[in-house]
């Protein structure tokens, strides 16, 4: 590892340490933001230090209990802002030399800067959360990680889109319960049998594989074409506090010492969608999705055609709503068109349009809870009643969501500015220039460089 591989290293594993996170753990209920370590170098300090276990153990700063002391042994035995400003020095080097190396290595310095202005972001979010700092402002948290400052959302059209839909399929709006009433009917019509999800999420991933094999594959260099897509396995899980955990593992290796590719996804058994709905959410979670895009980091970086920070791959920045908007787009992508009206089944419209009012409805409760100081019983409300998202999902993007001081702040927005970007540049550019760009055939992009990445291929 060079400095900045240590000090990536070092500053994202601290900051995952401090939020309470697990990069090793392989469920996504001790995971938090530092979503992979498949490099295969040794663990470093930030995640090795006597104090981190601890600090792991009762959930960082945002435990229910914070054990101050952990944190205040772990802060003493690692200096994360010296690493975070450690990325930020080498970056401008980087920069620097830009000149004389490599084009793609002004795209990485970017990348680097952008990484450790999140990661500053999120070190001054968990000083105000132990009382140390100043509140953060809400603009700042949304800016860092979109690149854009925050707005709210505008559900009108989907909604609009979907009564339509939901008219030629036989469910009427003009009933007392309207257009809620309607889509709640629609669903039941057509939910998931958690017993079931296995198996028919290995149907949905064979199928989202084909497609992408026809729609997605030609348009990339044929290293790739033999890295796996998908290799994943589906797990119900009860009482989670999310819907669902993908859990990119990536440390499985074959006789000869190359990747498995390998990952979990974990689902909420409680979760309330339908078959539609599911469709989409496998698309965005496997392939052509995260794991899809995980794979393909990964084999670059073994390559050495990707930087070190390309294994450890981290939310809440901006490089995670690029992969947000990847994986919002990816049934689009896995079936050749940029417009839901272009897919082929309306039913799979219908189901495109409500999980993508989700997301919606994610960085609405961002807006109102942050921005505006709205309670929580009256975001839930809205996100139930004007982007059309079950009990369920109201409950939890108004409550364990969008009230974490991090998530609710940096990350909630990040799934509708990545959306609304890569659909945009998608119909911008052809495939077989934009699909290597957001994939990290160029290099490692973000929602903010993949635009410079596109002008200098």
């Amino acid at each position: 590892m060079d400095s900045i591989d240590r000090f990536v290293a070092d500053a994202v594993l601290g900051i995952d340490t401090l939020w309470g996170g697990d990069v090793m753990c392989p469920s996504g209920t001790g995971r938090f933001i530092a979503d992979s370590w498949f490099s295969d170098e040794p663990l470093p300090p930030a995640y090795t230090v006597p104090a981190a276990a601890r600090v792991r153990e009762t959930g960082g700063v945002s435990g229910k209990n914070v054990d101050r002391q952990a944190v205040e042994e772990y802060l003493r035995q690692v200096d994360l802002p010296q690493a975070i400003a450690g990325i930020r020095d080498e970056a401008g080097k980087l920069d620097a030399r830009n000149n004389n190396a490599r084009k793609s290595n002004g795209v990485r310095s970017q990348y680097l800067e952008g990484l450790s202005l999140c990661l500053e972001t999120m070190w001054d979010l968990a000083m105000e959360v132990l009382g140390k700092g100043k509140p953060v402002p809400y603009a700042r948290c949304v800016e860092s990680s979109t690149g854009r400052p925050p707005e709210p959302s505008m559900p009108e059209a989907k909604r609009e889109r979907v009564a339509e839909l939901l008219g030629r399929a036989g469910y009427s709006t003009s009933g007392s319960a309207g257009l809620l009433g309607a889509v709640d009917a629609w669903r039941r019509d057509r939910v998931v049998p958690m017993a079931s999800v296995r198996a028919l999420g290995a149907a949905m991933i064979a199928h989202f594989d084909r497609l992408s094999a026809a729609n997605l594959l030609p348009y990339l260099p044929q290293d790739l074409v033999s890295v796996p897509r998908a290799n994943i396995e589906f797990l119900p899980i009860k009482d989670a506090w999310f819907s669902g955990s993908m859990n990119y593992i990536g440390r499985a290796r074959k006789a000869g010492a190359s990747p498995q590719y390998e990952a979990t996804y974990e689902i909420n058994a409680s979760l309330q969608i339908s078959v539609p709905e599911f469709e989409q959410l496998v698309s965005h979670e496997v392939v052509p999705g995260h794991v899809t895009t995980f794979a393909y980091l990964q084999d670059l970086y073994v390559r050495g055609k990707a930087g070190f920070e390309a294994s450890v791959l981290t939310m809440n920045t901006r490089a995670a709503t690029l992969f947000e908007g990847i994986a919002n787009n990816a049934i689009l992508i896995a079936h050749g068109v940029t417009e839901i009206e272009q897919l082929p089944d309306e039913d799979l419209q219908i189901g495109v349009l409500l999980a993508l009012l989700q997301d919606d409805a994610k960085n609405q409760s961002s807006y109102l809870t942050w921005g505006e100081k709205v309670q929580r019983e009256k975001v839930a409300a809205t996100l139930r009643q004007d982007f059309l998202v079950t009990e369920e999902r109201a409950d939890k993007l108004s409550g364990a969501w969008g009230q974490h001081p991090l998530l609710g702040r940096m990350y909630l927005p990040a799934y509708r500015a990545g959306t609304d970007r890569v659909a945009q540049l998608r119909r911008t550019y052809p495939p077989a220039r934009i699909l290597p760009a957001i994939y990290g055939c160029y290099g490692l992009a973000d929602i903010v460089t993949i635009d410079e990445m596109l002008q200098r291929e």
